[in-house]
């Protein structure tokens, strides 16, 4: 059922006021408000869609109501009643953000027309931000990348939680990705169409990561002109990632603890609760159980946290990707800087697969883009290998035979394939992240039987 789009109409004449919500409530959710101060709570608990307000009101005006709304919702539609002769005033609030006005007395065939064209227009401006943040951010499955048995059973994970409401915890070491996965879970729930608000909170000063979250009634503290709204408000509707979630101040956690438990927040200063509907997504590349035997983290909110649980795994243990992820990026980078290598000679690859990674996929991303921006010629060398990852990789494990070719080595990948599925070419092609046909055309070509 399509869900109507809640009105709210503020006048301070009674009879014009139920004459509107009469004349609305059957194609709206219509909520009423006799002067500004009632709006403002009104406004502070509902999600509305639409600000019909008259101009001249005792107390607060309405272009005034119309500033402080907007300050606290910039997505906000606002119309503006006005009497004939407050033409000006109707002006004037166009200027400072009113998406339309129209004269008294209503003509409600006219501001049928008009409702409709406004909220028509802003659900197209949602699509269009919407669209533009996904192909931006390219949230999915397919722009994780990994064909290791570790990530196929991470690819599991996500598909199957990402229809539920079910609260996720990811971890893994910095630089495995845990942000790109809880995208993943996004884009493929429910809630695709709703907000994605990620909030990164070791790079917050724990003074303000309480405001950050849950905003802040005006006054609550020095610096706080006006009401914020935080980021669980924020996410309502959608998703809520935190990064980081370990480094979180025990104080704070209780309030986490409350918003998973009773889907409510209260603004910081504030003591009325605000009802809010985001999905939680958190990440720590610390050992969460291990800080609670040491009351770093509170218990209750670990198991409340601890309900599906993403393991991703270091770099170091994905050895079959490690080749993909090289290979990728090459071409990302090609790609942005308008260069044309064809990939890495064998003896590039043997060190790089023999490296161990400690920064995870973000060091490899950051180490092939500086190798394509500083190299010239057609292939990337392991002389255009950093001197110190060259070094490090001098002892590890090397699992790539240095004079084997590109296509060598790509039939030795599918050789090992087949030998891990006990020659089964279906889950083979699988393992290999190509179809069963190619992976044929592949065996006539390499001469394998």
């Amino acid at each position: 059922m399509k869900t109507k789009p809640i009105v709210l109409i503020v006048d301070d004449e009674k009879s014009a006021r139920d004459g509107l919500v009469r004349a609305l409530r059957r194609d709206y959710r219509v909520l009423a408000a006799e002067n500004g101060t009632s709006a403002l709570e009104v406004l502070a608990t509902h999600r509305i869609d639409v600000l019909l307000s008259d101009v001249r009101m005792p107390g607060m005006d309405g272009i005034t109501l119309m500033q402080r709304a907007l300050a606290n919702n910039p997505e906000l539609t606002c119309i503006i009643l006005t009497a004939y002769g407050d033409v000006e005033l109707a002006v004037e609030a166009m200027k400072l953000g009113a998406t339309d006005f129209m004269t008294k007395p209503i003509n409600l065939d006219k501001l049928e027309l008009v409702l409709d064209r406004v909220l028509k227009a802003k659900h197209i401006e949602l699509e269009n931000e919407q669209l533009r943040v996904q192909l931006d951010d390219k949230y999915g499955l397919e722009n994780i990348i990994g064909r290791s048995p570790a990530m196929q059973e991470v690819f599991d994970t996500i598909r199957q939680v990402a229809n539920s409401r079910a609260t996720v915890l990811i971890q893994g070491e910095s630089g495995t990705g845990k942000e790109l996965v809880a995208k993943a879970i996004h884009q493929l729930s429910p809630r695709t169409k709703g907000p994605f608000v990620a909030v990164h909170c070791a790079a917050l000063a724990q003074n303000l990561l309480e405001s950050e979250l849950f905003g802040h009634e005006k006054g609550a503290f020095t610096g706080a002109m006006e009401r914020r709204i935080g980021r669980f408000e924020k996410a309502d509707g959608g998703s809520l990632f935190l990064d980081e979630i370990s480094e979180i101040d025990p104080s704070v956690q209780v309030k986490i603890l409350r918003a998973l438990e009773e889907r409510q927040i209260e603004r910081v200063g504030g003591d009325t609760p605000v009802d809010v509907d985001s999905r939680l997504i958190a990440a720590t590349n610390r050992d969460l159980k291990a800080m609670v035997d040491e009351g770093e983290f509170r218990e209750d909110l670990f198991y409340r946290l601890y309900v599906v649980v993403i393991t991703l795994p270091p770099l170091r243990d994905r050895q079959d990707d490690i080749l993909l992820l090289l290979n990728h990026y090459l071409t990302v980078f090609n790609e942005e800087n308008d260069k044309h290598f064809e990939g890495f000679t064998p003896e590039a690859y043997k060190i790089l697969a023999a490296y161990d990674w400690p920064g995870n996929i973000r060091e490899l991303r950051n180490l092939v883009e500086r190798m394509v921006v500083l190299t010239r010629g057609k292939m990337l060398d392991a002389g255009d290998i950093p001197e110190q990852v060259r070094e490090k990789a001098s002892g590890g494990k090397v699992k790539i035979n240095a004079d084997l070719t590109v296509d060598e080595m790509e039939k030795q990948m599918i050789v090992q394939a087949l030998e891990k599925t006990g020659g089964n070419r279906t889950k083979a092609a699988e393992k290999l992240g190509i179809s069963r046909r190619t992976l044929h055309r592949k065996l006539n070509e390499y001469g394998v039987k």
